[in-house]
């Protein structure tokens, strides 16, 4: 764990300036509000450190909460839960899908509505500081965190890998035996070789997959001045094209874990951080 007020860094050189809301009508629209509002899952990694760092009873605050995929595991775990997110729309569709539970519109930059150390932990799921723009509106996000945390506060949150240039190869096994018992039927002694010949084609398939979507990943971010430097600003093509800071885990001081497979430096998409606030005074700094 790491102090909150040391894990800011300084903005990366030219992202200096005024908040820029250049993604806000991305996310702001109908038909993408509707996307993330269909969302309803944890990914593996997320549960496992949710189980481990939450607390029954927390008053958690979910930081650009989408359309509140996050919400039902979260809400039932705390005392106050709070959904907050700039995007009017993508507010108007979880409320609508949860009435019961409490959002907000608001900008992760200025969060003046909250009181100071309201929270005992904060959420900041799907990558969502990478999608402010620029470097000082994450520096206002990250001193706004800081205050609305109590002390010993738990931040979680995940950021973009702009060194992620290969792709795993991958299938799903379920689907493989399910084609072997179609074709196989009642001819059990089929079944085996069906089996070996589906898994090697799937895995032909799943390589050159793999090698098709790597080859054009590093294409596109070997020039950048972000893949070389492990700290800048990228567009991810989502929902149109969408702005997006990626940084390396040297970049974001904090714990990175590993779960559920072990991360790569060329490979993981994005990291996971876990950061613990400091015992502070009312008086100290916020960055």
């Amino acid at each position: 764990m790491t102090s909150l007020i040391h894990a800011a860094g300084d903005p990366p050189p030219g992202n200096s300036g005024r908040q820029n809301y250049s993604n806000l009508p991305v996310y702001d629209r109908s038909e993408v509000a509707a996307h993330y509002a269909s969302l309803d899952y944890l990914s593996p990694c997320e549960k496992a450190l949710f189980d481990e760092f939450l607390k029954e009873g927390d008053a958690i605050l979910d930081l650009g909460v989408g359309g509140g995929r996050t919400t039902p595991h979260l809400s039932r775990l705390a005392s106050r839960y709070l959904g907050v997110d700039y995007a009017a729309k993508m507010v108007a569709a979880r409320q609508q899908k949860f009435p019961q539970v409490e959002f907000l519109v608001a900008d992760a930059t200025n969060l003046a509505q909250l009181g100071d150390w309201s929270f005992d932990s904060l959420v900041m799921a799907f990558n969502g500081m990478d999608y402010l723009v620029p470097g000082e509106a994450r520096r206002r996000c990250r001193a706004e965190i800081h205050r609305v945390l109590r002390n010993g506060g738990v931040l979680i949150f995940s950021s973009h890998n702009p060194r992620a240039v290969f792709f795993r190869p991958g299938w799903n096994p379920k689907k493989i035996e399910m084609f072997a018992q179609m074709l196989a039927r009642q001819r059990r002694w089929l079944l085996e070789p069906a089996r070996f010949l589906l898994l090697w084609l799937r895995v032909a398939l799943a390589l050159a997959k793999s090698a098709t979507d790597s080859a054009f990943r590093l294409s596109r971010r070997v020039w950048r001045r972000a893949f070389w430097s492990g700290d800048g600003y990228m567009v991810d093509s989502a929902h149109g094209g969408v702005l997006t800071h990626y940084a390396v885990p040297e970049r974001v001081i904090a714990e990175v874990d590993d779960y559920p497979r072990r991360s790569g430096a060329y490979v993981t998409d994005w990291y996971y951080y876990v950061l613990r606030k400091a015992q502070t005074s009312v008086s100290a700094p916020c960055a």
